[in-house]
């Protein structure tokens, strides 16, 4: 009996001495772990109420001293107003002052925050391993600082050119649901090596495939090209769409949704107003189509999206912002300078 027990013991000590391993890194990480809370407009899941301020949650890590937080772009691109969440249960006004839809990942500026502040460091996701093993922490369906652990199953080029580099995805296995999007994937060094952003699901829920941006590019993207936060979301229109609304050109980019006090705000545009199905397509209409953006015209395919974001970025404090739309069937010019970031 005497050596069945040690044997059980001498099989037990790796799996305990991980288990607290995987317990140490998420002490020391997740003060640097945060909800971002968002309020934006959007239209009510009842009809008859039209449009309404839609409360929204995701995630965000905090990586420097100075108050700056990565996260998903899709959590804050068209949130009127951001707060951000920490372990205390503190809650901290914040503003975008980079984001890419493209890339999926965005940059927050806490406008206040605490005295001390945890940030964890942006790793090398190059160095990254399939078969590695990584931890995610979040607030899937609003249960804060959640804890999942995974391995990276696969890396994944997206055939995306994003802010002068290519585009590149981690697959994991750790469970990602609804409220993870923006949150850190850490290696077992405790450095963020990955923004999560989506699932691949038939049911809604996770399926064991996740997808994480990588480090390395949500670096440079928000960190060293500093991609332009525009406010704005919409949808492509091209060829049967695009003749549906009557586009004078080859594509269009009608516009869903615009963030108060953003730069697609200040130029005037104007967000849809109506949900329709137009064939399997859902969406707002009733605004602005964005036809060009500093001379670029919308090209099918978002053949000319990086185009327009790397000249949009490459705009100084001061520059004239030009973007060109169709509204009520006639070709309207906007123009707006850009601001000093807050």
């Amino acid at each position: 009996m005497r050596r069945i027990a040690t044997l059980a013991l001498v099989l037990l000590t790796p799996a305990l001495a991980h288990a607290q391993q995987v317990a140490q890194l998420f002490k020391k990480v997740s003060p640097s772990v945060v909800l971002v809370r968002t309020l934006e407009r959007g239209m009510s899941p009842n009809p008859a109420v039209g449009l309404t301020t839609i409360p929204g949650l995701g995630s965000g890590v905090l990586i420097s001293a100075d108050g700056k937080i990565m996260t998903a772009a899709h959590v804050v691109q068209t949130a009127d107003k951001v707060a951000v969440q920490f372990v205390d249960g503190k809650l901290y006004a914040a503003h975008v002052v980079s984001s890419s839809l493209r890339a999926d990942v965005a940059l927050l500026q806490l406008d206040q925050f605490p005295v001390a502040l945890s940030p964890s460091p942006v790793g090398n996701s190059d160095s990254l391993d399939i078969g590695e093993e990584i931890i995610v922490i979040g607030a899937p369906y609003g249960l804060d600082h959640s804890l999942t652990v995974g391995h990276v199953s696969g890396r994944m080029p997206a055939d995306l050119v994003v802010s002068g580099g290519p585009m590149e995805m981690i697959q994991t296995d750790a469970a990602i649901n609804q409220g993870n999007s923006g949150g850190p994937m850490f290696n077992m060094k405790g450095e963020v090596v990955g923004i999560v952003s989506r699932i691949m699901t038939q049911s809604g829920g996770f399926e064991g495939i996740g997808f994480a941006i990588s480090s390395n590019v949500a670096s440079r993207v928000l960190l060293t090209a500093k991609s332009f936060w525009t406010g704005i979301d919409g949808v492509l229109l091209q060829d049967t769409l695009a003749a549906i609304f009557n586009v004078p050109q080859s594509a269009g980019f009608l516009v869903q949704q615009v963030a108060a006090r953003s730069p697609a705000a200040l130029l005037g545009l104007q967000a849809g107003t109506v949900r329709a199905r137009i064939g399997s397509e859902e969406m707002l209409v009733g605004g602005d189509i964005v036809l060009g953006v500093g001379g670029v015209p919308i090209a099918p395919n978002n053949a000319s999206l990086e185009q327009i974001q790397n000249s949009l970025s490459a705009l100084r404090v001061g520059d004239t912002l030009r973007v060109s739309v169709l509204r009520g069937g006639r070709v309207v010019r906007l123009f707006a300078v850009r601001p000093r970031t807050p």
